[in-house]
């Protein structure tokens, strides 16, 4: 078993990495953290480079590069901001559901702009009172003539109030608990879609929205892929989306404990540096094995995907043990860094409230336990 990358990955990751230092960087991530903005430039560079389209087929103008290569490069972007990574991962693995079932007039309107960075994709699932229960949804479409018409409320849609963004929306077609579901395409400008940014701790540049669907009118056309097919569509890229966010959560847990042990070895108390005191030393040493451990699961359970294996079990250890070892690397730091852990422009701030929204946005650690105990036969 080969646990290193091949020539192809090394210098895929080499290139990511040298992008995030050089073309992002800390301060532009603290930037756009506190101002609350999309980092919109960086969206762009990305299209115009191709790497929006790395899951998407080379008949459709994608890559169609494999889920490893798609680890490399969520490893890379979540560097500094889960965030970051969020407003690029986002729209990538959404539009994976065009690529599988969207119509040839579909994929033709929607992903050309997408693959030059000039627009971008949401996912709508929870609702108010089914977040983790997403099959308790109640919006509803129905078919008048040519029209679908929608109504309900939606919550925790990230991205959705961004410009030139299209909304995948899971709406009821009927009273079957799962096969119910439809899902449907809506330009985020259609008159009859209300949206409303929310002030959340995290995901300020990408932003997370509830909006409400009040006889919204969409053509019959606006269906992707069959009726009652909606929760199936979602369930194919729920591995990328949770594999996405482990690799990145990797990727930021690295960043911290480099901030950490960078402070530790400049610091100086009581006579020496802080990083010579035993109970430090050890705590960064079960932080650094811990790290190594999740990222050797995430891309386990990548090489698994890659191999057209199921992986959803394998999927979920990684993005549990993820989120557990990026929040306690952060919570490590913060108590490291002391006072100055406070500042935003000491980043262990973000680093440990972007840590505890790992562990509900892509699947809540609760939900991933459970489809571990299943994977198990439990």
């Amino acid at each position: 078993m080969d646990f290193g990358f091949n020539d192809e990955q090394r210098m895929w990751n080499d290139v990511v990495q040298n992008f995030m230092v050089n073309e992002v960087g800390q301060d532009y991530t603290l930037e756009h953290d506190l101002s609350r903005e999309f980092p919109e430039d960086v969206y762009r560079k990305m299209g115009e480079m191709g790497w929006l389209g790395l899951l998407i087929p080379e008949e459709l103008g994608g890559m169609a590069t494999d889920p490893v290569m798609f680890a490399i490069f969520c490893e890379g972007i979540g560097k500094y901001s889960l965030d970051t990574a969020a407003c690029i991962m986002t729209s990538m693995f959404t539009v994976t559901n065009i690529c599988r079932h969207g119509t040839p007039e579909q994929q033709e309107r929607y992903i050309p702009p997408f693959l030059r960075g000039e627009s971008k994709f949401s996912i709508s699932i929870s609702e108010p009172q089914s977040g983790s229960d997403a099959a308790g949804g109640r919006s509803t479409a129905r078919l008048e003539g040519d029209e679908w018409v929608l109504n309900g409320n939606k919550v925790w849609c990230s991205g959705a109030h961004l410009p030139d963004t299209t909304i995948a929306i899971l709406a009821r077609t009927s009273q079957d608990r799962y096969g119910g579901f439809s899902l449907f395409l809506v330009p985020n400008d259609t008159p009859g879609l209300h949206i409303k940014k929310m002030n959340t701790l995290v995901r300020k540049s990408l932003g997370t929205t509830e909006f409400f669907m009040d006889d919204l009118r969409i053509p019959k056309s606006a269906i992707l892929g069959e009726v009652g097919k909606g929760w199936q569509y979602i369930g194919e890229h729920l591995d990328l989306e949770r594999l996405s966010i482990a690799a990145s959560q990797v990727g930021n847990a690295r960043t911290a404990l480099d901030d950490t042990k960078r402070y530790l070895t400049d610091r100086e108390a009581f006579g020496k540096k802080l990083s010579q005191f035993q109970v430090l030393k050890h705590r960064m040493a079960d932080d650094e094995t811990e790290l190594s451990a999740a990222r050797l699961m995430v891309y386990y359970a990548a090489d698994k995907l890659s191999r057209g294996e199921k992986a959803a079990g394998d999927v979920a250890k990684a993005k549990l043990f993820a989120a557990k070892t990026l929040f306690q690397i952060a919570f490590n730091g913060m108590q490291a860094l002391g006072g100055y852990a406070q500042l935003p422009e000491y980043h262990m701030e973000r680093y440990f409230r972007e840590a505890k929204h790992g562990m509900v946005g892509g699947g809540t650690n609760e939900i991933l336990r459970s489809i571990i105990a299943k994977s198990m036969g439990l």
